[in-house]
């Protein structure tokens, strides 16, 4: 519990008093933010504000999991395990696809970075390479840090999806929770703020999984999890780093996470709810995610399904994702994320008490 602690306060540390360092780095080298012309007039202010602000995420928490792991170092204690690594290189790694993407949005001034295919593929590398590792270093317990069975709070052992399977759904939830938080990356402060509520329930959920963990001889209801307490360790890191970010991202932004951070986020909390065995609990922990990327998908789908049989296109909202609906509705931006971060807390709240049900009905 002192490692998890120590991993939240250095992130927490680095990740406020570091941000700042990043926001005048970019500012020097012209690093600002590009704005949809379709969207919002009011953001059309936000132009040039610095983003890639995500590389002071992702920095921060593998500095708070880095210092961590030295303490226990030197206390005699385990090294960093190979659940915590595949969880840190899948944040890395979907942070560096997001970055070209940020990248090229600067260099060529435009609102749109990679095509959607490139940033796609990014994403297949990034999550196949991830779900490969992932089946791989088996434990003294002969655990891997995945399994190849779906899982709910635990893995539901009725279904089974074998090696292929397991990629392709592991890439599935990767693909969609990472472009999910993209899609929430709208407003400030919004993507951060819910993401750090995210991180503490999986900081929450290690922790528990750790106090009745399947070793060797397993008792009733534990869970076959392969580095729970490790797996904590990132997860506290990042929700720290989360909210030393926003203390600079809160309206009105000083810098924007761009598609470095939401990417780079949303592949790590996928990699949380495959690595803990929670892949279905992650819809209702994300429950703000998953309502905001669903009413891109109708907005989207009512608009080519009404094209196609009027000849006009008819939208369901003013403007997709949601947060932007509100907007053109009128709703001051504070009330919008102050109100959706009361949606993403019920949302984990609720998930958590799906889990913990389960932690006490086995305990």
């Amino acid at each position: 519990m002192k490692t998890i602690l120590v991993a939240a306060i250095f992130s927490l540390l680095v990740s406020i008093l570091c941000t700042p360092l990043v926001v005048v780095y970019f500012r020097r080298r012209g690093f600002g933010q590009e704005i949809r012309t379709d969207g919002p007039q009011t953001h059309l202010v936000k132009r040039g504000t610095p983003t890639m602000g995500g590389v002071a995420i992702i920095g921060s928490t593998v500095a708070g999991y880095v210092v961590a792991h030295i303490i226990r170092a030197v206390g005699g204690q385990g090294g960093p395990t190979a659940s915590g690594l595949l969880a840190l290189g899948l944040m890395v790694g979907l942070g560096i696809v997001g970055f070209l993407d940020d990248y090229i949005k600067i260099r060529r001034q435009r609102s749109l970075g990679l095509r959607a295919r490139a940033k796609f593929l990014g994403q297949l590398v990034v999550g196949v390479v991830f779900a490969g590792l992932a089946l791989r270093f088996r434990n003294h317990y002969d655990l891997t840090p995945a399994s190849t069975h779906l899982s709910y709070v635990r893995d539901i052992p009725e279904i089974g999806l074998g090696v292929i399977g397991f990629v392709i759904i592991a890439y599935l939830i990767i693909s969609a929770t990472s472009n999910a938080v993209n899609l929430t990356d709208g407003l400030d402060g919004l993507a951060a703020g819910a993401a750090a509520m995210v991180f503490g329930a999986f900081t929450l959920i290690s922790f528990l999984q750790s106090r009745n963990q399947c070793l060797g001889h397993p008792a009733a209801g534990c869970y076959s999890v392969r580095d729970p307490l490790d797996l904590a360790i990132v997860a506290a890191s990042a929700m720290a780093a989360c909210f030393g970010f926003l203390w600079w991202n809160a309206s009105p932004a000083q810098i924007f996470m761009g598609d470095t951070g939401s990417l780079a986020l949303g592949g790590l909390m996928a990699g949380f709810a495959i690595l803990t065995r929670t892949e279905l609990l992650l819809v209702a922990l994300g429950g703000l995610y998953a309502a905001i990327t669903v009413s891109s998908i109708i907005q989207t789908g009512w608009f080519k399904i009404t094209r196609i049989r009027t000849g006009t296109g008819r939208r369901v909202f003013r403007m997709a994702p949601l947060h932007h609906h509100f907007e053109l509705a009128g709703w001051e931006q504070i009330t919008i994320i102050v109100r959706f971060w009361i949606m993403a807390g019920l949302a984990v709240a609720f998930g958590m008490g799906l889990f913990y049900a389960d932690f006490i009905g086995n305990g």
